[in-house]
């Protein structure tokens, strides 16, 4: 393994655990602020600060319980494309996603710059 994909797998794995936090900081952290994401319809968006709001403590039901699997990282050198799915309980319900998340090396640190999620069928 190289040491990209130890680094984005070590980010990832810090992703899973700020699901369950949850923790809006690592969030704030990760995402660049010109953060594209795909929303539900498909369309493109600046979602950092949603993502991030999403997070904060007491908005809306919080996950028990995050799984990720199917965790697959291509290297690019100073990018990584990541596509994975997750199995995300709350205390009411489960559900499960799909993600693709693409990560740039920007200076000493890590950023997703763009990404998509997905329910799965």
């Amino acid at each position: 393994m190289n040491n990209v994909v130890a680094e984005i797998q070590q980010l990832e794995a810090q992703l899973r655990t700020a699901e369950l936090g949850p923790d809006p900081r690592f969030f704030e952290d990760v995402l660049d602020d010109q953060a594209v994401l795909l929303n539900d319809q498909g369309d493109p968006a600046l979602m950092k600060a949603k993502v991030v709001s999403a997070h904060q403590p007491g908005n809306g039901p919080k996950f028990t319980r995050v799984e990720m699997s199917n965790l697959q990282i291509i290297d690019h050198g100073t990018a990584a494309v990541v596509t994975c799915a997750g199995r995300f309980e709350t205390a009411a319900a489960a559900f499960d996603l799909k993600f693709m998340r693409v990560w740039v090396k920007k200076g000493d640190r890590w950023v997703i710059v763009a990404g998509t999620v997905s329910k799965s069928a």
